[in-house]
């Protein structure tokens, strides 16, 4: 039976329409940014001072003189559309392969379930009730959201959601004698903690906000002797992790939960990583899952999270506004809430003290991930402190 990485394969029409997507994608977001921050600088500045007597000191000031500009309204009008293109040109795979993908994926499950899979599992919770904002919030304008489900089983919501993963790589030139859904950023996020905590040898580690799981599978290559944990809100995503690394022969435990009520033991991990989950929720909640997530922390175990790194103290007010469009425009509405906040204040209330706090910036590319959380002191360095 064809496996699930060789089952996602556009075909020649979708793969091109793909490709197109992405380069409007980069385009948009490089190269017609830079010509925006060039215009602000040399037009739209000098416009605002003219009125005001000062330039702008933020986003909220600068709104205005960005959204009346012709060149602004047309990175705007680019980036919607290609937003709706890349969710249409993925969709028509996803709906194409779906029948074939969702029946290898209940033949895994199948096989995980009579104990010949790799020794994985997956804990799903039909009561669970999605906590809103969220429940009814489109990330990135993803058609029906991260939970919906039409039928037992049903995987398409993660499906597509993987198939924007792919697009991207494919755009940025990483698919290049590279399997499907290999997990970059998984051995980033793992490489960057083994750097860190070069003394670190986790017996479990989680994932959280794990999303279709792809990504988990990074922390085993880094870390082969740990038992490896991804957990989610999404089922339909849950399913499709549990089945990518029954796929790949990785044993790999997975849980549908809320990341403030994990329902994991006290000190049951000995590392904690999250990928872009914070921008992704709304910011009220982060002390809880911090909070939640030093109480599942062994001593002496890190939590270390990587996100945007677009806090406005480090971004120029061209791209404060472009981000604050992405927010109130293309399926970002928890992007602001993060960047502003404080999240070193946000550790100390859920119990972690100066010392074992970390908030800075790790090199990624032509960019930066913006690394956060803490390592959990051993109680006696803690009393001697």
């Amino acid at each position: 039976m064809t496996g699930l990485p060789d089952l996602y394969r556009p075909n020649h029409d979708e793969l091109a329409r793909q490709r197109f997507v992405g380069l409007m994608k980069f385009f948009a977001n490089g190269v017609l940014e830079q010509h925006l921050a060039e215009r602000y600088e040399t037009v739209l500045k000098p416009r605002f001072e003219a009125a005001a007597g000062h330039a702008p000191r933020d986003r909220a000031e600068a709104r205005d003189v960005f959204e009346a500009d012709g060149l602004f309204q047309h990175w705007g009008s680019m980036v919607y559309a290609s937003q709706s293109l890349m969710w249409q040109s993925v969709g028509d795979t996803c709906r194409r392969i779906g029948p074939e993908f969702e029946s290898r994926v209940a033949s895994l499950a199948e096989r995980a379930a009579r104990g010949e899979g790799a020794g994985g599992t997956l804990t799903l919770n039909p009561q669970l009730v999605i906590p809103e904002p969220i429940a009814s919030t489109d990330i990135h304008r993803q058609p029906g959201g991260y939970f919906h489900e039409d039928y037992p089983g049903d995987v398409h919501a993660a499906l597509i959601y993987f198939g924007t993963l792919e697009l991207y790589r494919t755009a940025k030139g990483l698919t290049v004698n590279a399997p499907v859904g290999e997990p970059g950023m998984g051995r980033f996020i793992g490489s960057v903690a083994k750097r860190r905590y070069p003394d670190l040898k986790p017996r479990r580690i989680l994932d959280l906000g794990c999303g279709p799981g792809s990504e988990t599978l990074g922390l085993k290559e880094l870390f082969p002797e740990a038992e490896i944990h991804g957990l989610d809100l999404s089922a339909p995503f849950m399913r499709f992790a549990h089945a990518w690394a029954e796929e790949q022969r990785v044993e790999a435990h997975f849980r549908q939960a809320d990341a403030r009520e994990t329902g994991y033991p006290d000190g049951y991990f000995d590392l904690i990583v999250s990928h872009i989950v914070f921008h992704e929720t709304w910011h009220e909640i982060a002390p809880a899952i911090f909070a939640e997530a030093r109480r599942i922390l062994a001593p002496g175990g890190v939590f270390l999270n990587a996100d945007v790194p677009y806090q406005p103290t480090r971004m120029p007010i061209p791209k404060q506004v472009t981000n604050d469009w992405q927010v109130r425009n293309n399926g970002e509405p928890f992007w602001t809430g993060f960047a502003d906040t404080d999240v070193r204040e946000r550790l100390r209330q859920a119990g972690f003290t100066d010392s074992e706090i970390v908030a800075d910036y790790e090199p990624l590319g032509a960019g930066f991930y913006y690394f956060f959380g803490g390592q959990r002191a051993i109680e006696a360095q803690r009393r001697a402190a």
